[in-house]
């Protein structure tokens, strides 16, 4: 069989389309990007880059109603935005299969957070599987497709930054299911219509359903037991099986594939056999709090951080206190701590690059003093130093809402000197209906929108302003004009603006705040790497 070297990203899209995915949705986030990216490159699937991740999310839902196995993928904090369909459709069940891509990003590489998603299938009543290594993304991608029509019900696959962009060798299968065709929506009211009535009897579904899946997970092969030494016994998943088999490679491990619900009748096998049981997890207590509800003794965060990514080196230092030390690897410590202090690697924080046509509009709001609300982008590097010029940034669309709520709180005293900076990516996935609500509210804040073609920061992906769809076909390109038109926005206060013309928009923003109105400021000039590739095109 032929063998590949993937990225845990490309080896789920590899699995997607052997279990004969036909519609793929999701919007940009790293780590998650290139999994979308590289379903693209298959023939007979559908590819969308949707406006956010909530409707991605309905856009999938839609699909498989419709009876096309669908894979929707988004970054950790992308499933916030798609929460609201994400519970319902547990209620609803599926047709077809529906896998969730939910990439974490422990130690927030390049996130606003770290948050566990684990505790979104608890809270969702929805079974999860965790990858461990690129094969392992492959193979559990084409099993979350089996499980959820097994189950009916969607399946959330859990990647971390380390699985989505480390590459392992995967194993390609002899013969992709590609004979899996939509057949079409067939009514069904009670099960996908989900008025009170309808979804009080669902519930009583999906609680039985959990149950079912809880006892059917001890027989799961991604969960297995790989008995050594009695003395230490240790339950984790996904890329921290790996630092364990690494550092304790003669302990005893309960590796877990489906990471919720937990097969219970194993674990408490493994107990038995164990004389001491460890829990090795990232992030939250997850698999801890709910093995020690079992009434199980069990160690864990006393031991590991409770924030950031684990490692070789923080495992065996947690750990030595509680492990015998025969049983760690030897000779590895010594030889990373000599690599170690032979180089350290000068610090390189991230910055704006030369050239940036953002630097125009953060030098203006240093000199100018103004509180900036920012948002979620590659701009939002203007809060770092030379620029030092943004004062907020919380998540998708939060800088248009929360400059509308400076100005509330302030009232009569509100001396207009606060701005709303936003991206055109941003602004498409969940800044225009802030705007809205700006105009509605008859608020009087002034939004700028820095346009630079692309959604820069997660890896260049096309957007609704950039007039292309995820596969390069030319599409429609939101008009800012009209947008502002239809939200009852005056022409003369819509400005759009050179990102290079230094004058032409201090000009604007200086205008907008003096006019005291609501003010729509777009300011234009496509992303310098962009730029260089299509010259290179």
């Amino acid at each position: 069989m032929e063998k590949l070297l993937l990225s845990g990203n490309e080896a789920i899209a590899l699995g997607a389309y052997e279990a004969g995915a036909i519609v793929g949705t999701g919007y940009p986030g790293t780590p998650s990007s290139e999994i979308l990216e590289a379903l693209t490159s298959y023939p007979g699937v559908y590819t969308e880059w949707s406006v956010n991740e909530k409707v991605a999310f309905e856009v999938a839902l839609g699909a498989v109603l419709a009876g096309a196995r669908t894979l929707v993928t988004m970054k950790h904090v992308g499933l916030n935005v798609a929460a609201d369909p994400l519970f319902t459709s547990s209620y609803t069940g599926i047709k077809a299969g529906l896998v969730i891509v939910t990439a974490d990003d422990p130690q927030i590489h390049s996130s606003q957070n770290e948050q566990d998603n684990r505790n979104y299938a608890a809270a969702a009543k929805i079974p999860m599987l965790e990858p461990a290594d690129s094969q392992e993304a492959k193979d559990f991608t084409e099993l979350a497709f089996v499980l959820s029509e097994r189950y009916d019900t969607p399946v959330l696959l859990r990647t971390t930054t380390r699985i989505s962009h480390s590459m392992t060798v995967v194993t390609k299968g002899k013969n992709p299911d590609r004979s899996h065709k939509a057949q079409g929506f067939k009514r069904n009211r009670e099960k996908y219509v989900m008025i009170p009535a309808h979804a009080r009897a669902r519930h009583s579904i999906v609680e039985q359903r959990m149950r079912n899946m809880t006892q059917d997970s001890n027989n799961l092969a991604v969960n297995r037991m790989e008995l050594a030494d009695k003395r230490i016994g240790i339950i984790t998943s996904g890329v921290s099986y790996t630092y364990v088999k690494e550092v304790l490679p003669e302990a005893s491990v309960l590796k877990l594939g489906m990471v919720y619900p937990l097969p219970e009748k194993l674990i408490r096998e493994f107990a038995e056999y164990a004389e001491k049981l460890i829990i090795v997890e990232e992030l939250d207590p997850f698999f801890e709090l709910r093995i020690k509800a079992m009434g199980l003794a069990a160690q864990g965060k006393q031991h590991l951080p409770l924030v950031g990514e684990l490692s070789p080196d923080t495992i065996r230092s947690g750990l030595k206190a509680v492990v015998p030390q025969e049983l760690f690897a030897q000779g590895s410590a010594a030889a990373q701590q000599k690599l170690s202090s032979a180089y350290t690697p000068p610090p390189r924080p991230p910055a704006l690059c030369p050239g940036c046509p953002h630097r125009t509009v953060f030098t203006i709001l240093k000199k100018l003093d103004l509180i900036v609300t920012g948002d979620i982008g590659c701009y939002t590097l203007g809060v770092l130093p030379p620029f030092s010029a943004m004062d907020t940034c919380v998540e998708m669309g939060g800088s248009v809402g929360m400059a509308q709520g400076m100005e509330a709180a302030l009232g009569s005293a509100y001396n207009h000197n606060t701005v709303a900076v936003i991206g055109d990516s941003t602004f498409a996935h969940s800044g225009v209906t802030g705007l809205i609500n700006a105009a509605y509210n008859k608020h009087r804040s002034v939004i700028i929108v820095l346009d630079n073609e692309t959604t820069a920061m997660t890896g260049m992906q096309p957007n609704p302003l950039s007039g292309q769809r995820i596969n390069k076909e030319t599409t429609v390109k939101l008009d800012y004009l009209k947008l502002a038109e239809a939200m009852g926005i005056k022409t003369e206060n819509v400005h759009i603006v050179d990102a290079y013309a230094k004058a032409q928009v201090e000009e604007a923003i200086t205008a907008s705040l003096n006019k005291r109105e609501l003010s729509l400021i777009v300011v234009q000039g496509p992303c310098i790497i962009l730029k260089r590739k299509r010259k290179k095109a």
